[in-house]
This record gives structure tokens, sequence and C-alpha cells, in this order.
């Protein structure tokens, strides 16, 4: 019997990698649960809490409320982005010269700095000098992101899926020029309509990409910051505060290290069990189809 040698010495190349990773995430993360157990007065004194911090969070109104701020925004964007997305990249050119220059046009507000697209918009609001505000006061329309919630969250949605639908856009044109030509050759000799080739071909074959997108994308705007930050501070009221904000406040500006803690733990949990349940959920669903169509 002939016994196949593995040659396991490529696993030193990635250990300074895994060094860098405990050093830079599994570190932090065993601090953090180390204060989220503990009443933290000094540098000496502390008193073990267990998980009193964890129902503070958890009972908090204002947290509760940031919860539910988070999670409509977090939809909200999505259910805006990834159509937007599709529809965009169904639309590029496929080829020449004229795909180039689309494809840079549509990168462009992905090289935008977070904190930069939040002082972009915030310039692009205004009444006296932005073209936007100015514009929509000039129509009739009494614009304000600093009195009026609803003037925030549009604007707050707008300026998120101006920045980040390229992302989306961009997944998803991946996706459509790796289907092979057979497939629009059939498709052409048996007829099928445009709206046949996108449900049957096209969205099969984006499954994938849409499944990354979708999550990027969930845990980028549910770990927002920088840029409704700039753009609103939380306001008008805590009308646009989430959640990342709340975290913000509570470790930087009121010091309360036990709370934060015990609120960021949570914070990861909750990213980490709604992209898990997406994700199992789209794979189930992939696999029922598979198992129907043999």
């Amino acid at each position: 019997m002939n016994h196949k040698v593995y040659n396991n010495r490529a696993w030193w190349l990635i250990l300074p990698m895994l060094l860098l990773v405990a050093f830079s995430a599994i570190i932090p993360l065993m601090t953090v649960v180390n204060y989220s157990v503990q009443d933290v007065f000094d540098t000496h004194t502390r008193f073990f809490t267990g998980v009193e911090w964890f129902e503070a969070t958890l009972n908090d109104p204002a947290l509760q409320m940031a919860l539910l701020r988070q999670f409509a925004f977090s939809f909200t964007v999505l259910a805006i982005e990834v159509p937007l997305g599709i529809g965009i990249a169904l639309l590029m050119p496929k080829r020449g010269w004229q795909a180039s220059a689309v494809l840079i046009l549509v990168t462009m507000p992905l090289l935008i700095p977070w904190n930069v697209v939040g002082s972009i918009w915030q310039i692009f609001t205004r009444g006296d000098i932005g073209l936007m505000g100015w514009g929509l006061r000039e129509l009739g329309y009494g614009y304000n992101i600093t009195r009026s919630a609803t003037d925030a969250w549009g604007t707050i949605i707008l300026m998120d899926v101006w920045h980040w639908t390229p992302l989306i856009a961009l997944l998803c044109y991946s996706g459509l020029r790796s289907i092979p030509d057979a497939y629009y050759q059939a498709a052409r000799i048996d007829r099928a309509s445009q709206w046949a080739v996108f449900r049957y071909i096209q969205l099969p074959k984006l499954t994938n990409v849409l499944v990354i997108g979708v999550l990027l994308r969930f845990m980028h705007s549910f770990m927002i910051y920088a840029e409704p930050f700039v753009l609103t501070g939380g306001g008008p009221g805590s009308s646009t505060t989430f959640l990342s904000q709340s975290l913000t406040t509570m470790a930087i500006g009121q010091q309360d290290l036990g709370p934060s803690a015990a609120f960021s733990i949570i914070y990861f949990l909750i990213i980490l069990l709604v992209c898990w349940v997406f994700y199992t959920a789209i794979m189930n669903l992939q696999k029922d189809k598979q198992q129907k169509g043999t």
C-alpha cells in the first residue's frame, strides 16, 4: 500500500499572519471579555460583577431604540442597494473602452474615505451653498436635516446608497461576466425573453456573489459610524444615533468600561448571529433547488 507523504512545512508561511491576527484580534477580544464582567474604578480597583452589565445593556431603553434604528437602517439600505446594484450591473457595457470608463466611474465613490463622505454630504445638503439643500428649498420644500428626523434619515440612506451601491454593482458585474456564452446561446435558440434569461440564467449564477455582497453590506451598515456622525451627529435629538455611536459615547465619552465592553460583545454577537442565519438560509435554499433540479 502506497502512503502519500504530505509536506507540512508550508504552514510555517502562515505563522506570521496567525500571530498578527492573535495580536490584533484575539487579545483585544479577551480584554473586552475581561472588562465585561468587572466593575472598573481605576487600574488597581475592580470588582467582579458577572452578567450584571449584560442585563443592564439589554434592558436599557435607549440602546433598545438604537438597536431598532440600526436594524431599520441596515434592512432599508439592503432593500435598495441590492436590486439597484443588480440593475446597474445589467446595464453596464460588457466590453470595449466604454466598459473600462463605466467601471472607473462606478468605482469612484468607493475610493472616498468614510469621514470625507459625511463631509461631502454635509456641504451638499446645506441650504446656502449645497446644491441639494438649495435646490429642495427653491422647490418649496423646507429641507433641514438638523430639525427634521425624516430629512436626516432620508439623507443618510441616500448617502449610503450612493456610497455603497457600486460595491454590489461591481460584484454582480463580475458574476455576470463569468457566465459562459453557451447559456446565452441556448437561450437565444429557445427564444427566451430577457426576463427569462435573467430569472433562470443570470440570477442563479449571481447567488454566490450576492451572498458575499449582502453579508459585507450588512456587516458594514450595522457598524456604520463615521458618515452619520459627521453628517448629523446623531441628531436631531437621537433620531439617527446608531449602535456604534452609542457604544463610542459610552466607552470614550462616559468612560464606562464594563457596560461598554458588555455592549460591544452583544453588538458582535448580533452581527454574527444575523450573518449566520442569512448564510444558512441561503445555502439551504440553494441545496433544495439543486435537489429539486436533479
